[in-house]
Formats: C-alpha cells, sequence, structure tokens
C-alpha cells in the first residue's frame, strides 16, 4: 500500500467514524451554509456540508486566534490550485488531488474568517470569486497536459473548462440582473467533489479495472463537462424565464 493511500484510507476512515458523532452531537444545521443557501447535491448532500463546517471549525478558530486572515487563505487556495495544476501534469494524480481538496478547504475558511472578523465586503465577494475562476483553470489545464495524447482529451478538458465557466457566469449575470438562483446540479462544490474523487480514486481504480491510470479520472472528467453543460443550459433557460416574467 503507497503511502497516499494510507492517508487515503485513515482520511476516510476518520470522516466516516466522525459523522456518527456529529449526528449525536450537533445542535442544529452550521448557520453559515444556511445563510448562503448550500444545495449540494441538490440538497440531497446537505448533510455533508454541515458536517464539513463542524469539523473545520476548530480550524477556523485556531487561524483566527493565530491572526490569519481572508486574504491569507485566498493566497492558499490560489497556490494550491496552482499547485493542483502542476502535480497533475507531471502525472501525480493523487497529490494534485489532495491539492485540489486544501485549495477548496482555504476557500471555504476565506469567507468563514471575514465573517469571524467582520469584514465581509463587495472587495471579497469579487477577489473570492474571481480567484475560485482561476484555482479551476489551473486544475484544467494540467489535466489538459495529462490527457494531451490520450483520444478525445483535449475535447473533454475543453468542454469541461468551458461548460465550468459558463456555470459560473450564468450565476454571475443573473445576479446582476437581480435574479440570485443557484440552480442546477453541477456546482462548484459538485465539480471540485468529483476532480478530487477522480484523481484520488483513479490510480487504485484503473489498476483494478486493468486499464490504463487516468482512465477513470478521463470519465469523470466527461460526466464533469456533461454535468456542466446542462447546469449552464438549465440556469439560462430558468434565469432568461424568470427576467421574461
Amino acid at each position: 500500500m503507497t503511502p497516499s493511500l494510507v492517508v487515503l484510507v485513515v482520511v476516510f476512515g476518520a470522516s466516516l467514524l466522525s459523522m456518527p458523532v456529529f449526528a449525536i452531537r450537533r445542535r442544529g444545521p452550521d448557520a453559515d451554509a444556511v445563510r448562503r443557501g448550500s444545495t449540494f447535491l441538490l440538497g440531497v448532500g446537505n448533510f455533508v456540508v454541515h458536517w464539513l463546517m463542524w469539523v473545520i471549525t476548530p480550524v477556523e478558530k485556531a487561524l483566527l486566534a493565530m491572526g490569519f486572515g481572508p486574504d491569507s487563505m485566498n493566497l492558499g487556495g490560489l497556490l494550491f490550485g496552482i499547485a493542483s495544476g502542476i502535480l497533475i501534469a507531471i502525472g501525480q494524480l493523487e497529490a494534485g488531488g489532495w491539492a485540489i481538496a486544501l485549495s477548496g478547504i482555504c476557500d471555504i475558511l476565506d469567507g468563514r474568517l471575514a465573517r469571524g472578523m467582520n469584514l465581509s465586503s463587495k472587495y471579497g465577494n469579487f477577489i473570492d470569486a474571481t480567484l475560485d475562476r482561476f484555482v479551476e483553470t489551473f486544475a484544467f489545464l494540467g489535466f489538459a497536459v495529462y490527457f494531451a495524447a490520450w483520444p478525445g482529451g483535449p475535447l473533454v478538458v475543453a468542454a469541461g473548462l468551458g461548460f465550468s465557466i459558463l456555470v459560473s457566469y450564468t450565476q454571475a449575470r443573473g445576479e446582476a440582473v437581480g435574479v440570485d438562483d443557484t440552480v442546477g446540479l453541477m456546482q462548484r462544490a459538485e465539480r471540485l467533489s468529483l476532480q478530487i474523487l477522480g484523481c484520488l480514486f483513479d490510480p487504485l481504480l484503473s489498476r483494478w479495472l486493468g486499464k490504463p491510470e487516468g482512465t477513470v479520472l478521463f470519465w469523470v472528467l466527461v460526466a464533469t463537462a456533461v454535468g456542466a453543460a446542462v447546469t449552464a443550459l438549465h440556469r439560462t433557460i430558468h434565469i432568461g424565464l424568470k427576467l421574461r416574467r
């Protein structure tokens, strides 16, 4: 068993063991997640969202005590995003998956630290949303290099990136004209989760299936591209109909 697989087993084992504890001890849903209207997996996965907020709360408190602010988390998220693209490009899929995961954690902590320090602002909203696009782009650039020689690889990666950006763009344009609805399945949290799981489990599953490394991740990216395309179209129609009414 490789060191990366050992870490993966430990992390997922600890996660599964902590979920019953959270279910018993929690005093209610996370207020911040409720305020932001989190709808992970169309609301089916909201338990996971509230569990994750419960898990990272001690980290949030420790960072606040040490004087870290939202900008430091933005920078950390960006650096992990760049690292994910580099690691994936050179074939270190598992390390790239962990880098994407850490970038996502930084993105969550950025907003929570800002609210904990009463620093929420238009500047913060702009930087947060914009850097999210940078991070996502770096990961897809890594995928583009990794799958450059695969039949259909460049097309799948380009479609995944393009439609992912369109999902975010339709939401931004909707908010600009007064329609603040985050409808659709393949939102950023779902896309990140698929990329993380695809990178972490691909070496093991592809080997188990007797396929070349990258096979499972390739089909994960196909699912991401199709889901993002459907979500972007769904949002376009939904927002357009609301505006016409």
